[in-house]
């Protein structure tokens, strides 16, 4: 019997032990790809500390430290009406590790107001998953002589260009309700962009400026402790954080409505596998009790639900607020 030369042992073991090393490879890589996060979770947020998005992130993020025992680090990005932020995130490396708490006005809305917006939300970001969302509410100095909105409407025919409208930066839903409502009433106001919540509630309480609109959660504890007034809200239906706060559309101004949502996206690209491990992740988070009642405690609503949602979501709200950027004629380069 012919004995096997030495190469032709060799290469048969050789042979042998890629066949097991292609085997394992791609078990592998599925065990590393499972094994999500790898590194802190950077969480965006696109607005400066102190305001309803930023409030949302950290109620979320703190959940999903606690319960996932994952690192979650919130970095508050604002600038450019949250292009920055966001831009920031829709650039990043798509690995599951970066993501971004958006909400309508710059997903929606910049879209349309910038000339040269440096991402496009529907092909650079994933959706994950909503959160929430918010009505819009005015309010001015609890020592005010303006009441409610008719008030403002009188005064500001008398007056045009004469009452001073706070909002948290241009291009956000507060800055076109605002816009909205002056043309539903026919009224003339001097707008005051601000960067973020915090030096316009020194304004306002300061009286600096009469009137201020952000979203519920970031004025709601102010109106609690007796430093503002509410005058009214942008929903179809009152806030129950705001019982006795009309809304618009019950003052005379027929089925209007600018309500802000808030959800978590990650830059396009991000592997399918972990999508749904982080969706899962923010929607076991939303039905916590605790996490619930932290939400609508400062006037949101908890909202939920798959990554498809968001997206359906996302494609309606783009053209949508398109048309009503067009009708109130804001732009910004």
């Amino acid at each position: 019997m012919p004995i096997p030369s030495l190469s032709r042992c060799l290469n048969a073991r050789l042979l042998a032990v890629l066949v097991g090393v292609a085997a394992i490879v791609p078990m592998g890589a599925a065990q590393a790809q499972d094994a999500y996060p790898r590194k802190p979770i950077r969480l965006v947020v696109p607005f400066p500390p102190g305001g309803g998005t930023d409030m949302i992130a950290r109620t979320v993020a703190q959940r999903l430290a606690d319960h996932n025992k994952w690192t979650v680090v919130v970095d508050n990005r604002p600038g450019a009406g949250g292009n920055l932020g966001v831009d920031a995130v829709a650039k990043a490396a798509p690995d599951g590790h970066t993501l971004v708490m958006g909400q309508t006005s710059n997903l929606a809305i910049n879209p349309s107001l910038y000339a040269k917006l440096p991402y496009d939300p529907l092909k650079d970001l994933v959706p994950v998953a909503l959160v929430a969302s918010a009505p819009i509410v005015m309010a001015a100095p609890a020592n005010s002589p303006y009441k409610t909105f008719a008030d403002l409407v009188k005064a500001a025919k008398a007056k045009p260009d004469g009452l001073t409208l706070g909002y948290p930066g241009n291009g956000t839903v507060a800055h076109l309700a605002g816009e909205l409502a002056e043309n539903a009433a026919g009224i003339k106001l001097r707008h005051v962009p601000y960067k973020g919540a915090a030096q316009a509630m020194t304004d306002l309480v300061g009286g600096q400026i009469d009137f201020y609109m952000s979203a519920v959660p970031t004025l709601l504890g102010q109106v609690r402790n007796g430093k503002l007034r509410a005058v009214m809200v942008t929903s179809l239906k009152r806030s129950d954080q705001l019982p006795q706060t009309p809304t618009l559309a019950e003052s005379g101004y027929k089925d209007f409505e600018a309500v802000t949502w808030f959800g978590v996206l990650a830059p396009a690209g991000t592997p399918q596998a972990i999508v749904p491990q982080l969706n899962k992740a923010i929607n076991d988070a939303l039905l916590v009790p605790e996490v619930a009642e932290k939400l609508r405690s400062e006037g949101g609503e908890v909202l939920g639900g798959s990554s498809e949602k968001f997206a359906a979501l996302l494609r309606a709200e783009v053209p949508r607020w398109a048309r009503i950027v067009k009708d109130s004629g804001a732009s910004l380069d």
